[in-house]
């Protein structure tokens, strides 16, 4: 199994002018691997390529990523431009997540067709087509359902070739096929909030275990090529040695928030998406996470920053 290097990356949902540029420095000073910013239109946050562009500019390492974007509020010719870009603008250092989009309430905020899952995921897969195409050398043309390019040349190129890392993130069977032959990074999500009945289950080691079959399924040889990631889900990082505690009064809060809890409490504490326990048990659970899956890079959200610092030390070294 996967032997790669842990990193971990920084959600940041808010954007405050006075202090964003010392914000991104302060992130990429503790350690983090990259900035991660995600893509809503209907909640106050920041655009994310412009966002991501200006934390470039302030910043020399640090990697910069969309996490993720949906895919059916951009044109792939126009994102190519945009993504090329904020690549170019920090010379290197951009993931381009994408998503097929799973926010109804967004959709009908625009004015769009929330279409089923299905017809999401076919666009999303014909626009990484068009990225791809796009962010190569030449003219290029493509044909398909849903876009349709004519010899275009793709303008600017990435720094990064053959383009930026592609992160595809989802928790069912068709969009992580469609990671497993696409991405270079898979991110694993539970399938929450499922509008009809969330789907609590999804957050275990077992609903994991058969996601990474999934892909790897899909990806075929070249499953070893691609980075692995997971993400904190429901409750925040907590680092405690009274982990069963704080377990059941975060399943009891969420309980109250998704109509209901699946989850034995020893699955919760054991989720691949909840990060509650001692340090020691927090750091052996990335390595588990490592060894058995081949996650090595998570994300952690805003409020969790201070507390993962200490995990984020011991596993990386900084």
């Amino acid at each position: 199994m996967s032997r790669r290097p842990f990193r971990f990356g920084l959600g940041l949902f808010t954007v405050e002018p006075a202090t964003f540029a010392t914000d991104a420095q302060a992130i990429e000073a503790e350690g983090w691997s990259t900035l991660l910013i995600p893509d809503h239109v209907t909640i106050d946050q920041a655009a994310p390529l412009p966002a991501l562009a200006a934390a470039a500019a302030v910043t020399s390492r640090l990697r910069l990523g969309t996490f993720v974007l949906n895919n059916d509020l951009r044109h792939p010719a126009v994102l190519a431009q945009e993504a090329a870009t904020v690549d170019l603008i920090s010379n290197g250092r951009l993931d381009l997540g994408m998503g097929a989009g799973w926010n109804q309430p967004e959709y009908t905020a625009i004015g769009r067709d929330f279409e089923p899952g299905g017809r999401r995921i076919e666009r999303l897969e014909e626009s990484l087509a068009v990225l791809k195409g796009l962010f190569a050398d030449g003219p290029f043309s493509f044909q398909g359902k849903h876009y349709r390019i004519e010899a275009m040349e793709g303008l600017p190129k990435p720094v990064q070739r053959p383009r930026p890392p592609l992160l595809i993130g989802g928790g069912g069977r068709r969009l992580l096929s469609v990671a497993g032959r696409h991405a270079d990074i898979v991110g694993f999500a539970p399938r929450l909030p499922r509008y009809d009945s969330p789907d609590t289950l999804s957050m275990t080691l077992a609903a994991l275990e058969e996601k990474v079959a999934w892909v790897r399924e899909a990806a075929g040889e070249r499953f070893g090529e691609i980075e692995l990631n997971t993400y904190e889900v429901g409750a925040p990082v907590i680092v405690t040695d009274q982990a069963r505690p704080e377990a059941r009064r975060w399943m009891d809060q969420l309980r109250s928030a998704w109509g209901g809890m699946e989850m034995s409490e020893d699955e919760f504490i054991a989720s691949p998406h909840t990060f509650i326990g001692s340090l020691d048990q927090l750091c052996e659970k990335f390595q588990m996470l490592r060894e058995r899956f081949g996650i090595s890079y998570a994300m952690v959200r805003p409020r969790s920053r201070v507390a993962f610092l200490p995990v984020l030390e011991r596993l990386t070294g900084t």
